[in-house]
């Protein structure tokens, strides 16, 4: 009996968090408003400081350095501060050149690498803006995103705003389609819980917008900062949403390899996040608190679900044929990844198969970056991952 509720709660657990809460809170929010209380491209819009961390982004820093002020938000009401986190190529002698030339762009070169949150700190600390900006190099804004992340801060109750962070560039031959998936997927989580209960958990650190006065420094040693950021601004009871209007373009990892290794760091993040927050899961009966357990602890719990799941599956299979054909997908499931493999070596690549080998990469990683969490070696000095190519 004890086997058999190990089972079923594991099987509940990994269906509530990725089908039935997804479920739920998109039924939640057909019946609930998206913030009214706006700003009009008329009114006298706020102030706002543009923070970036760069760390060797020569291929593309001109053109977002471009792209930033080209947007229909009033150039006069915009600063930009870049820092450079020990960049050895010629990223800082770009900065430098756009620098002389546009007295809107403040330039902090670091010649150490001191950590992306470290970085934002800083400049955070120079900042004039009444609202701030946080996004990175290589997410490209449309016509509009500053002004649809804007617009919501004439609602005193709203401290933060995610964007919306789209991709144009899909590769079939690695994870790009995958990865573009589960982020898509996630936005819309992310968008629902905004719009329902005002705790959209966890901004996506590619661009998002936060008053000043509710931003929160990073811990040294912190390696996920967006989400450490977005948590204090909902313990502090302020809304935290997502605009669907506030696009960016930033092209997904398509290599499995590099976005494993980033996916170890974060969940090591995830697991120092989990420490420092954990008393937002109670009282149960709150939406923060729902969406928080539901939406992120529950799947970082994965591998451990997973592995109760397999491990009580195996007890069970002798004591009936049902147990016995589960265990059977179970393990078919498993090997599905070694056969992905084989065949991406050869050259073919199957859609469905390279998304159960994302699922169990991602999961495999996140018990990696527990490992990382336990063993006390979290790292917040950052390597930019390789997106696809144009």
């Amino acid at each position: 009996m004890i086997w058999e509720i190990i089972f079923w709660v594991s099987v509940f657990t990994i269906l509530h968090s990725y089908v039935i809460y997804p479920l739920i809170i998109s039924i939640l929010a057909r019946c609930n408003q998206e913030n009214a209380e706006v700003f009009d491209a008329a009114d006298n819009l706020p102030f706002v400081s543009i923070i970036m961390a760069v760390y060797n982004e020569d291929k593309v820093i001109s053109e977002k350095l471009r792209n930033i002020f080209n947007t229909s938000y009033p150039e006069e009401k915009i600063e930009l501060l870049v820092g450079s986190d020990g960049s050895t190529d010629k990223t800082n002698e770009k900065l430098r050149v756009y620098s002389n030339e546009d007295g809107a762009l403040r330039f902090f070169p670091f010649d150490e690498r001191r950590g992306k949150p470290a970085v934002i700190n800083h400049l955070r600390d120079e900042a004039r803006g009444e609202i701030l900006i946080l996004t990175d190099a290589q997410v490209m804004f449309s016509v509009d995103t500053i002004f649809e992340l804007l617009k919501h801060f004439r609602n005193k109750q709203i401290g933060l705003v995610g964007a919306n962070i789209q991709n144009t560039r899909l590769d079939k031959s690695g994870i790009s389609y995958q990865e573009w998936s589960f982020m898509s997927r996630e936005i819309k989580l992310k968008y629902y819980e905004g719009k329902i209960w005002g705790t959209m958990i966890g901004a996506y650190g590619a661009c998002y917008a936060i008053r000043n006065e509710y931003f929160s420094h990073v811990p040294a040693g912190y390696s996920v900062d967006d989400f450490y950021i977005t948590m204090k601004v909902l313990e502090r009871k302020k809304r935290t949403i997502l605009e669907m209007k506030s696009v960016c373009l930033e092209n997904v990892p398509n290599r499995l390899s590099e976005e494993f290794r980033r996916k170890i760091r974060i969940s090591a993040g995830n697991f120092q996040n989990l420490r420092t927050f954990y008393r937002l899961l109670w009282p149960l009966n709150t939406g923060l608190s729902f969406s928080f357990l539901s939406h992120k602890v529950l799947r970082w719990m994965g591998p451990f679900i997973l592995l109760s799941l397999i491990i009580s599956n195996i007890v069970l299979s002798a004591t009936s044929q049902l147990y016995w054909i589960l265990l059977l997908i179970q393990g078919l499931l498993l090997i599905i990844p070694i056969i992905d493999f084989l065949l991406r070596k050869i050259g073919i690549h199957i859609v469905i198969l390279r998304f159960i080998t994302h699922f169990y990469s991602m999961n495999l990683a996140l018990l990696a970056g527990f490992l990382k969490f336990v063993k006390g070696r979290e790292t917040n000095v950052w390597q930019p991952t390789k997106r696809t190519e144009n």
